[in-house]
């Protein structure tokens, strides 16, 4: 049955979910982790609520128990225009009906790469693969290639850059990774140009690239990201922005359209391809075209995939930029974002919790912190947090918001946390939350043991 956000559920009533419970355990049993992305395992909710889904259609998701929510932070960011949207599913379906992956390239190839170059001018030329990983670890790889050199410098506030070992292997999630690869990765402070450069002079001539998000949670200070693309120059580095997040979210040109630095080399994704499986990585010509075929050095294996370039999914890359451009999608991301950010903002101080639930990040990219009494990070109130947006039919691992949301929706979900506020603040005097949790509270994804 859809509830529909039924009046039981705003008013606190608890979510019973036996089809997803029962869902999840058949995931379990045949899939390490029970997803096929570590965010979205079910140790991310509250016990025994984690939503399994049906189906979804523009800002919102059905589960297999008939519950409809509001959803925030889509696809993991990549379904910005919302599920289904048609601009981009007929696109796909057009192509489809005409065959998707052939012995040799095909004309969408070409055309996908002119139209993403003419979204993204600061690039000379492209490659397109299916995850954001494989474009970062090329970016990597093309890097040292480029350079004769072996580290490799990534920004440690930035919470992932790739499943391959380079990255992975800093993280706490490194079983499986000789410490001989890890080694290579050393890590330098976003914002920090003094210990930047202080990190390059301590291995001087070794520091292959500089690989960073562009922006994050807090905007880049005025003149850091060019003073960094200078200091790269200088000890000779290859600058990589990652730019799965920022790329359309930020402006349809990226963080480097918007902020008017140009890196060697960047990375998209998520955004692309409104679901659709599509990366990116595009650069500087002259390091670029070391992984193709118009040179004299020697050969970098670049990006090789044998589904990098499905027909439909560069036809969706195409479509959502199209749309992008023609319905200024990116300026309605802010707009909601700022709607949301404001209302939830007003919700948490009339509860007397707005030092304990933090809204942050770009209007575009809202999260949220929890924070219990003392001020500190806080699963078991994030748990407590998440529980109560649940039964009020709003699926929130963040806040971050696609194009498909109305403002009632957006008024809907500022309701529902003013709700948890309630709850939150009954926790806070409390100074325990345990009351509120049913069951274990939820995890971070990147720790040693289950």
């Amino acid at each position: 049955m859809d509830t529909e956000h039924t009046e039981e559920a705003r008013e606190g009533e608890e979510l019973a979910l036996p089809r997803s419970r029962t869902a999840n355990e058949r995931l379990h049993a045949l899939i390490p982790g029970g997803a096929h992305t570590y965010a979205k395992g079910d140790d991310q909710y509250p016990e025994n609520l984690a939503p399994v889904i049906s189906h979804g259609r523009g800002a919102h998701v059905w589960d297999v128990d008939g519950n409809r929510y509001v959803e925030y932070g889509s696809g993991l960011r990549s379904v910005s225009l919302g599920h289904a949207h048609p601009r981009v599913t007929e696109a796909v379906r057009r192509q489809i009906d005409r065959g998707s992956n052939f012995v040799r390239p095909s004309l969408m190839e070409v055309e996908a790469a002119e139209r993403f170059l003419a979204t993204v001018p600061t690039a000379e030329m492209v490659k397109f693969a299916k995850n954001g990983s494989d474009a970062t670890t090329a970016a990597v790889r093309l890097a040292r290639a480029a350079t004769g050199r072996s580290r490799v410098a990534v920004c440690g506030d930035h919470p992932f850059f790739s499943v391959d070992d380079w990255f992975i292997g800093t993280t706490p999630m490194s079983a499986g990774i000789p410490a001989a690869t890890t080694e290579l990765t050393v890590a330098f402070p976003y914002g920090d140009l003094a210990a930047t450069e202080e990190l390059l002079t301590r291995y001087q001539d070794e520091i292959a690239c500089l690989i960073l998000e562009p922006a994050g949670h807090t905007e880049p200070a005025p003149g850091y990201l060019a003073a960094l693309r200078e200091l790269a120059d200088r000890h000779g580095c290859v600058l990589i922005f990652d730019e799965m997040i920022t790329g359309f979210r930020w402006s349809e040109a990226g963080a480097q359209g918007l902020y008017g630095v140009v890196p060697d080399l960047s990375t998209f994704g998520k955004a692309l391809g409104n679901g659709f499986a599509v990366s990116a990585l595009a650069g500087r010509r002259e390091l670029m075209e070391r992984g193709g075929l118009r040179h004299s050095g020697e050969r970098v294996f670049l990006l090789s995939t044998t589904h990098g370039a499905e027909t439909h999914s560069l036809a969706a890359a195409m479509a959502v930029q199209s749309t992008y451009a023609e319905e200024g999608i990116t300026e309605r991301l802010h707009a909601l974002g700022e709607r949301l950010a404001a209302g939830v903002r007003d919700a948490t101080a009339a509860m007397g919790v707005g030092d304990h639930i933090v809204v942050r990040g770009r209007a575009s990219n809202l999260v949220f912190a929890t924070l219990d009494e003392n001020g500190r990070p806080s699963q078991p109130y994030r748990t407590l947090f998440l529980r109560r947006l649940l039964a009020g039919g709003v699926l929130a691992p963040s806040f971050v918001v696609s194009s498909a949301l109305s403002e009632a929706d957006i008024d809907h979900t500022v309701d529902v946390v003013a709700q948890a506020c309630a709850v939150y603040r009954k926790a806070l005097d409390a100074a325990d939350p345990t009351p509120w949790l049913g069951g274990r509270p939820v995890k971070p994804v990147f720790r040693r043991l289950v």
